[in-house]
């Protein structure tokens, strides 16, 4: 049965209702208005010590409003509630619903479940409180770059299987913006996971229909109502390579920039289990602090164009000059000063507090990396020209001292420089978690010739990596890339997966788990890689 969206429906009514589509083929009802009731499960997040953040979606068989009340339990029958509270959600917001609960106990686990006006019940979740005081171990999951159509989101389901995880963190492309057959191509696609709209997103109405269809997903849905999540944006949210004033991916002839960012950044506060604030930080006990960050729609500057240089009559020439010249202006920046001034704070607020870590979540990656001068032999005969030129450009870069991407911190050396010699200042013992390049990546971060920090940048939950456009050996690619760059100490190419890291007050571990497979349902996996960083050291052991 073909699914069929009336849009006109869809905005006067505010209802997608497909949550209670199975995955793969979103096809058990003929229209996505005729679904009511708790559409799309529960899901926790911006934990404290005392309190959560608690979310659902429902939609009213009748009218415009309805008021949905959480309770909170710490046993699965609810015999004795401990806390709760109710929202009024309606089609302003999507029939979204977000309640803060205050009053909780610290490091405890509480079941929760929603009740509509009906008397109905949303499905059970469980969620986690943060710590007080010292606390011996805590373990996270940390996601990214989830992309529908290239295969399953076995990486959730893995994670929502253990018992041993604390906390999710998703650093962002938790959905791809675009329309059907572009990334990845109709030949790419595996059967049953195209979501919906078929068209790229531009309005409010395609992000909330995009969000919708993936948070259909059953494993994704599985994570949400297992753990607690701590998320923020990249740039797929939005569009690819978004920065505050555009996108690579938003065209003139698509409207507004502005328009577009400020639907994308209103569908994402509704669907996810998210604060309005835009960076925050969390206290895990005495043990840690982890800080959430915002590094793309609010103050990021466009990011370099070096494709001008190679047209240059001496394009050698003009890369160093660029490299000499605009390349390190200080006024280009990732967060903007005001945030770059709240973590600096925040970050010495945390060491004088003698928390053991400083964890901080960005969307791209901060390590250095530079393109081999052999990369060229990577590109398979039939990969598009694309992938050849950008491996041909990387390496003229290198050349010239130069990285070969520009969207993540590569392109903001100035600001990076800032944030690390800050974190070496205070004595930080700073561990950067990443995403966005999905692949696998392990780096000891430093400035002016000492440790500033390690960084663990995570592999993509379904999107693609080298070994896409690549039929060299991945363990080729991968020693001649930690050859080529100093700070590299290790990366997997052409793996899925996330990453799963262990704190304790004395050293930290990261382990990166390998899935066999995203072609199917299948979760098994295997750890791929395990780095470690011991207390007051700043490199990798």
């Amino acid at each position: 049965m073909t699914i069929r969206i009336d849009r006109r429906s869809f905005l006067l009514t505010g209802s997608l209702g497909i949550g209670a589509f199975a995955v793969p083929g979103f096809a058990q009802t003929p229209s996505v208005t005729s679904t009511r009731g708790f559409t799309h499960s529960v899901a926790s997040g911006e934990p404290a010590s005392d309190s959560m953040l608690l979310w659902t979606r429902y939609v009213p068989a009748a009218g415009d409003t309805a008021e949905v009340r959480v309770e909170l339990s710490e046993t699965p029958d609810f015999a004795r509630v401990a806390a709760g509270g109710s929202q009024i959600t309606g089609v302003w917001r999507d029939f979204t619903a977000k309640i803060t609960v205050d009053g909780l106990k610290p490091a405890t686990r509480y079941h929760f479940r929603f009740v509509a006006p009906d008397g109905s019940f949303s499905p059970v979740g469980t969620t986690r409180t943060l710590p007080v005081g010292p606390v011996d171990r805590f373990r996270t999951a940390t996601f990214s770059c989830s992309n529908m159509p290239y295969g399953y989101f076995n990486a959730y389901a893995h994670a929502a299987a253990r018992d041993d995880i604390d906390l999710a963190i998703h650093l962002g492309d938790y959905f791809y913006e675009y329309r059907a057959g572009d990334y990845p191509a109709l030949k790419d696609q595996v059967a049953g996971r195209v979501p919906l709209p078929a068209t790229e997103l531009l309005h409010l109405a395609d992000y909330r229909i995009r969000y919708a269809s993936y948070r259909s997903d059953p494993a994704l849905q599985a994570l949400h109502q297992k753990l607690p999540m701590i998320v923020q944006w990249d740039d797929h949210e939005s569009a690819n390579d978004s920065w505050e004033g555009g996108a690579e991916n938003h065209q003139a002839d698509e409207g507004d920039w502005n328009a577009r960012r400020a639907a994308s950044i209103q569908a994402y506060r509704e669907w996810m289990p998210v604060s309005d604030e835009p960076w925050k930080a969390y206290e895990i006990g005495t043990l840690a602090t982890l800080f959430r960050t915002e590094t793309r729609l609010l103050a990021r500057t466009k990011q370099p164009d070096v494709a001008p240089l190679f047209k240059e009559t001496d394009p050698t020439a003009a890369l160093k000059a660029f490299r000499n010249g605009a390349w390190m202006d200080p006024a280009v920046t990732m967060m903007g000063s005001q945030q770059e001034s709240w973590l600096s704070h925040a970050m010495a607020q945390s060491v004088r507090a003698g928390q053991r870590w400083q964890v901080v979540g960005f969307g791209t990656i901060m390590g250095e990396t530079m393109m081999p001068q052999d990369a060229l032999s990577w590109v398979a005969p039939d990969a598009p020209a694309r992938a050849k030129n950008y491996i041909l450009a990387g390496v003229a870069a290198a050349k010239a001292g130069l990285p070969f991407n520009y969207d993540n911190w590569g392109g903001y050396p100035a600001a990076r420089a800032r944030f690390l010699k800050g974190a070496q200042a205070l004595g930080a013992n700073l561990i950067v978690l990443s995403g966005d390049s999905h692949n696998a990546w392990a780096y000891d971060l430093g400035q002016d010739g000492k440790p500033a920090g390690v960084e663990f940048a995570g592999h993509a939950v379904s999107s693609p990596g080298y070994e896409a456009a690549s039929r060299t050996d991945p363990k080729v690619i991968a020693a001649t890339l930690v050859r080529a760059n100093p700070e590299l100490k290790w990366c997997d190419t052409s793996r899925r997966g996330y990453m799963a890291m262990t704190l304790t007050p004395t050293k930290a571990s990261n382990d990166w788990i390998m899935l066999e497979t995203i072609k199917a349902a299948n979760t098994s996996a295997s750890i791929g890689h395990t780095a470690t960083i011991e207390r007051g050291r700043n490199t990798m052991a």
